[in-house]
């Protein structure tokens, strides 16, 4: 996928007279977006955008050792090593010293051709690591201005972590002109570094430049062309989001000082083997136990109270990303993590006041967001006509920012309908679900809507269920319902061999459990979404048991 960008100039901080003004560059492509507004919480902001920064310029994949000089040193010396090894067998020592010194000769020949290569590479790479690390940077982060708050988006270079700073409009103090809407903007690594000078005793102004739409290309400014080649994985990690977020989830409220403990105690020492995890105990109204594996160190908070309904062991991989939020938590308020379950997302959302930063993590580091698992197949799955859809989306549009309940109310259609079009918006770039405020907000992720065929969630399961249906190989079961919820029994014929399958949803119409015999369960449990005999079960219960029509997978 190529998106193409077009910048006014570049994202720069200028100090004059005592005041410091942040300007962003935005796209000049896409519909105007412009905000301006003097902040009035200066540290809180500045620890929450060099947060963001530090998704953005994360990277945790595994990263061998070059051991290039010692390989260098093993070939010039390897022949020498082998003549002393064999210095006692006197009849192969003539044709050793031949061939050594034909071997030296070729060693000598080889370096000499190839070490301008050698040597060039190893500067490139210097050089992009320690001085131009925005040649790292796959996409510009994405920035909204709502009439509530001013947000903005980014990935990790890994596609693992995902972070959002969202500034309620009562952050700023003195606001100007806005134009609401979403785009890209120019950023750059220089830019985290005017980050570090904001102080409570300098005024500090936000600006998202309106000029970048007005200005002609004959101008004396200029414009900035980016053409990016991007991965198709790194959009589908974004729509995968927002479905994770829609999720059911245990929520754990922690003090900040809970959280900086966990993790003053994972940077004091290096594990050497598994379980890399945090294991969360969680009981109701009881304080919050956190096991740290592979030690087995528990630590109990008295100051952070689980408040959910039941009981839960959940265990949270990849948690050497959590010290991204390190530095921000001494001006914390407070810090909400919603954990959906055992090898699952997770989110902490750190909230300042006015100031929230996301942090999604995918169910761990190796597995980013793209591969996280197909959580839209977890959302409810009716099927919705364009028309009714459009009407939908509109009524977003007049809002900016709802939650489904107004949506349906003014719309006239019921909630699972509401929620089943916008689910089809998130998955087409142009909705996204608001975990902090739980709204659904308008976001339109780039320019043009994006290609549905091309990033579309439907995977080969819910491909296959399609199949298994229309073949009369599915056979359902009892039918039980216990406290809103609804348990679907049956077996699947695939390929010869009944798939033992149950599939348990809620009032919500979102499947939150099940199991199956195949071997994509068995693998991955619900970590990567349903098996194809779990959607099958489900489409045909909505179908035949229920009457609603399931959503068209042309």
């Amino acid at each position: 996928m190529k998106l193409h960008h077009r910048y006014l100039g570049e994202s720069r901080a200028v100090t004059e007279g005592g005041t410091t003004r942040l300007g962003f560059a935005p796209d000049t492509l896409r519909a105007p977006t412009f905000f301006n507004g003097r902040v009035a919480r200066h540290l809180p902001f500045r620890e929450a955008i060099s947060a963001l920064h530090h998704v953005v310029v994360s990277d945790l994949r595994f990263k061998p050792k070059d051991r290039s000089a010692y390989f260098a040193w093993l070939q010039a010396n390897e022949q020498q090593l082998l003549a002393e090894a064999l210095a006692g067998r006197d009849e192969l020592e003539a044709e050793i010293e031949s061939l050594r010194r034909e071997l030296t000769d070729i060693g000598i020949r080889y370096q000499t051709v190839m070490r301008p290569f050698y040597k060039a590479r190893q500067l490139y790479f210097d050089r992009l690591y320690k001085e131009d690390l925005d040649a790292w940077i796959v996409l510009d982060p994405v920035i909204t201005v709502h009439p509530d708050e001013i947000f903005f988006e980014c990935f990790s270079l890994d596609e693992s972590t995902y972070g959002r700073l969202s500034c309620d409009h009562d952050v700023f103090e003195r606001m100007g002109e806005m134009a609401f809407g979403t785009t890209n903007i120019d950023y750059s690594h220089a830019l985290y570094d005017e980050f570090q000078k904001i102080r409570s005793d300098r005024d500090t102004e936000l600006a998202i430049d309106p000029t970048g739409f007005s200005v002609q290309t004959s101008g004396t400014e200029e414009y900035r062309e980016d053409k990016i080649d991007l991965p198709d994985s790194w959009m589908r990690g974004f729509l995968q989001v927002s479905s994770a977020m829609t999720q059911p989830a245990s929520v754990v409220d922690l003090h900040p000082v809970d959280l900086h403990t966990i993790l003053t105690r994972l940077a004091a020492r290096r594990e050497r083997h598994g379980p890399r995890s945090l294991r969360f105990l969680l009981e109701p109204d009881r304080p919050v136990s956190v096991l740290i594996e592979p030690w087995n160190e528990r630590l109990t908070f008295r100051r952070s109270i689980y408040r959910g309904p039941a009981s839960a062991e959940i265990r949270l991989w990849g948690r050497r990303r959590l010290a991204i939020l390190a530095r921000a938590l001494p001006l914390a308020r407070s810090v909400r993590l919603h954990l959906l379950g055992t090898g699952l997302p997770s989110f902490a959302v750190v909230d300042y006041g006015g100031l929230r930063f996301t942090l999604g993590l995918s169910g761990w580091t190796a597995n980013d967001w793209s591969r996280a698992g197909q959580f839209d197949l977890l959302a409810p799955r009716t099927d919705v006509d364009t028309g009714t859809a459009a009407r939908v989306f509109a009524a977003l549009g007049r809002h900016l920012f709802a939650d489904a309940g107004t949506l349906a109310a003014e719309t006239g259609l019921d909630r699972a309908t509401v929620e089943s079009a916008l689910g089809g918006y998130v998955q087409a770039g142009r909705a996204m679900f608001d975990l902090d405020k739980r709204v659904f907000r308008l976001r339109e992720l780039t320019r043009e809507p994006l290609d549905a065929g091309a990033l579309r969630f439907a995977s080969e399961q819910e491909a296959k269920a399609d199949r298994f249906v229309a073949a009369g190989l599915v056979t359902l079961g009892p039918i039980t319902r216990a406290e809103g919820r609804r348990s679907l029994t049956g077996s699947v014929l695939d390929d010869g061999r009944a798939m033992a399958t149950a599939v348990e949803i809620d009032a919500d119409d979102r499947m939150v459990g099940g199991h199956c015999t195949c071997g994509f369960y068995i693998r991955n449990r619900l970590m990567r979404g349903p098996c194809e005999h779990m959607l099958a079960l489900r489409r045909i219960v909505h179908t035949q048991v229920e009457g609603k029509p399931m959503r068209s997978q042309a």
